[in-house]
């Protein structure tokens, strides 16, 4: 694994004192060696398209936590999204005071979408950009399916045909490059696929999350330990190198401590962050994430939200949670798509918001107000402490 000369360095004085039979020492856990401006248990914040920014991370990472910014899944030269990353990369080391040493790495993360055909291009525009701002890790998301996936639109969606080494490649050219390479799944195959092509961070999204997702998953109360006891028993050789984070669901410190608990050195945050102050969502979905209640029975996992809104970039094999609106319940009492399509636009067209898709976890219900993203990631981080010491109090 190639890592930064000056985390390498870091490590390596680690492991140099640990061996010294004179000095006694604590290891630093793996992902705060990686970002050492962390505090643990680490928080860290989903790279959401539309959500996240520049500010948000830096908040987040001035509070201790990981912020992470989205860089979208459009790898073309014309690529808005790209230009929109560099600028939000910009704003980050701004805020975080490194302006003045643009050679210094910005303790963020960017996100990435892969299964999007230009993904060819990733090397000849995504990656100069990536080294020109120095974030400190990449996170990969939705590689293309396998090309005998049982879903239905295999044979005709342009993302089965991307080559499957594509993903390996690309954490092989980020490696040569310094950055740590976090990676999200949402099963223990794709998991092992993963640490395979090299990642460093396995990102475990349980079906409780947010947003887009492994359509055929499991809950995170299963997926992270299930993937631990695969890391241990499958790559022996690797123990201690490759770091587990646990996502989905998570929206205050008693989920972060139940991530611990499951065997995660970290947890990812998403649905909390929506209506922080930061957040780029419009002033009405914010309101909508703070409004909703019961978030398992008040949300729904669908590919329908991507077909009626038209975000046909999404193959089957992905699919999504967004809140329940008047769209999905036409949908569930059998419209027609091509109807609902057609109330769709209407609504749009009337200023109506009643059928617009907002992505949200199960724990939407634990949302109840707006806050600076930096209060977040202090209360969750300060609350999950108190949950673990009062576990460690009760037994006996």
């Amino acid at each position: 694994m190639h890592l930064p000369d000056r985390l390498a360095k870091v490590q390596d004085s680690i492991r140099h004192m640990a061996s010294s039979p004179k000095e006694k020492v604590t290891v630093r856990p793996k992902l705060s060696a990686w970002f050492p401006n962390t505090e643990s248990p680490v928080i860290i914040s989903a790279p959401m398209l539309g959500v996240s920014n520049g500010t948000l991370a830096a908040n987040v990472s001035k509070a201790g936590g990981f912020g992470m910014v989205p860089g979208g899944f459009d790898f073309s030269p014309s690529s808005t999204q790209l230009t929109t990353l560099g600028k939000e990369l910009a704003v980050a080391r701004q805020l975080l005071d490194l302006a003045d040493r643009p050679l210094t790495p910005i303790p963020v993360g960017v996100g990435f979408i892969l299964c999007h055909p230009s993904i060819s291009q990733f090397e000849k525009t995504a990656l100069p950009l990536l080294q020109e701002h120095s974030p400190q890790a990449v996170w990969l998301f939705a590689p293309p399916p396998p090309p005998n996936s049982p879903n239905p639109d295999a044979a005709t969606h342009p993302a089965y045909s991307i080559p499957q080494g594509v993903v390996k490649d690309i954490i092989e050219m980020l490696h040569r490059s310094g950055f740590v390479v976090m990676f999200q799944v949402g099963t223990v195959a794709a998991a092992r696929q993963a640490v395979n092509d090299g990642a460093d961070i396995i990102v475990a999204q349980g079906v409780d999350a947010g947003g887009h997702q492994y359509a055929s998953g499991s809950g995170v109360i299963s997926l992270v330990p299930e993937i631990e006891t695969m890391l241990e028993t499958e790559f022996a050789e690797r123990a201690g190198e490759v770091v587990v984070v646990a996502a989905g669901g998570i929206v205050d410190g008693r989920g972060v401590a139940a991530a611990l608990a499951l065997g995660a050195e970290g947890a990812v945050m998403g649905t909390r962050f929506i209506p922080s102050p930061e957040s780029s969502m419009p002033e009405f979905k914010k309101q909508m994430i703070i409004n909703t209640n019961d978030g398992g029975v008040n949300t729904a996992k669908s590919t329908f939200h991507d077909e009626i809104q038209g975000t046909t970039f999404w193959p089957t094999f992905y699919d999504g949670r967004a809140i329940i609106t008047d769209s999905y319940r036409d949908h569930s009492t059998g419209l027609s798509l091509e109807e609902n399509r057609q109330k769709f636009k209407e609504a749009q067209e009337k200023g109506e918001t009643g059928r617009v898709v907002t992505w949200a976890g199960t724990g939407v219900g634990l949302v109840k107000d707006s806050k600076p993203a930096g209060d977040i990631v202090r209360e969750a981080r300060e609350i999950s402490k108190q949950r673990i010491k009062a576990l460690q109090q009760s037994i006996v």
